[in-house]
């Protein structure tokens, strides 16, 4: 039997000094397992930058109460908690440590979890936050878009792509042109989600046809099917447009900017057109379920938290009031 010669081992050397000073005292393993949290472990680059605010403010928190790391006990955990602003961060922040901690202590870097015992903040969920904006108030919205222009060919194809498919405005933004399907009768978007979730879902006639105007102005016929559908503009190309994809920011300012211009409260956001299509949906008597999978969410629960329908009946009671 052949005999290989031992391979020297490849030491692989971390630059500590980029790491705050409570978790370099905590040994290597800690180090490691930091490494293995925020690159290997979470690989939404959305949820990765979420995370990171608050394990950070844990470990100034720590480094300011004199605290290693390695003694950190659930009262402690507790103290953290309470200190922050507001029940949201409260309880992004409890998730973020619960399984940073998860991976400390796989990594032997610490003995215990100390967040695993730590309640997190009551907060009832039957009904969102988000803003929403109401039928006529959507309709008043495209109705008020130029379509003479280009960019308002864009903006009305953006905008009704959120109001006619419900979708978030990440995915919107994400869209290329090999994701508008094209089945000969009708055609589709391919909307890529969260965690890896695709789905399918058709165009309606005005949007099917707001699409074709807009890229019939925006998008050259020898583009490439990877370049992206939403484009920033530019003065200096023949199109009016870049070969650059729009982001979630530049959609939610071309918002603001379309609202101004038709008189609507600046309070709505692109999330809204989720809320107004849930409410207006199960207003109608859709089946639940089916309106969870054009949301993409994963339990009807989440759906239910969209419906506004409760809100309205609010209203419409207290109107009655005889004074």
């Amino acid at each position: 039997m052949t005999v290989l010669p031992d391979q020297p081992r490849r030491v692989v050397r971390r630059d500590s000094r980029r790491y705050p000073e409570v978790l370099r005292q905590a040994g290597p393993a800690a180090l490691f397992a930091a490494d293995e949290f925020f690159t290997a472990r979470i690989r939404n680059p959305h949820t990765r930058r979420a995370y990171q605010r608050p394990v950070r403010l844990f470990l100034e928190w720590c480094r300011d109460q004199e605290l290693d790391l390695r003694s950190v006990a659930p009262g402690d955990a507790a103290k953290f908690i309470d200190s922050l602003s507001s029940v949201s961060v409260q309880k992004l922040a409890i998730a973020a440590l619960r399984q940073f901690f998860d991976v400390l202590v796989n990594r032997h870097a610490v003995m215990l979890n100390p967040f695993r015992s730590v309640r997190g903040p009551r907060r009832d969920t039957r009904e969102g936050k988000t803003p929403e904006i109401t039928v006529p108030q959507a309709r008043q919205l495209l109705d008020s878009l130029d379509s003479a222009r280009p960019v308002g060919l864009r903006d009305r194809a953006i905008l009704g792509t959120l109001t006619y498919t419900g979708q978030r405005v990440g995915a919107v933004a994400r869209l290329r042109l090999q994701d508008l399907l094209d089945y000969g009768d009708r055609r589709s978007f391919a909307f890529r989600e969260k965690r890896g979730k695709e789905r399918e879902i058709p165009l309606r006639f005005d949007l099917d046809q707001w699409i074709s105007e807009y890229m019939a102005a925006a998008v050259p016929a020898d583009d490439p099917k990877s370049a992206p559908l939403f484009r920033t503009t530019s003065p200096t190309t023949a199109t009016g447009f870049t070969n650059r994809s729009v982001q979630p920011w530049t959609i939610r300012t071309l918002l603001k900017r379309r609202l101004r211009d038709a008189g609507l409260p600046e309070i709505i956001t692109p999330h809204s057109f989720r809320v107004m299509v849930v409410t207006d949906l199960l207003s109608q008597d859709v089946a639940i379920e089916e309106v969870q999978y054009l949301a993409g969410h994963s339990h009807p629960s989440t759906t239910q938290i969209y419906d506004r329908r409760s809100r309205r009946v609010t209203r419409n009671l207290v109107e009655r009031i005889s004074v």
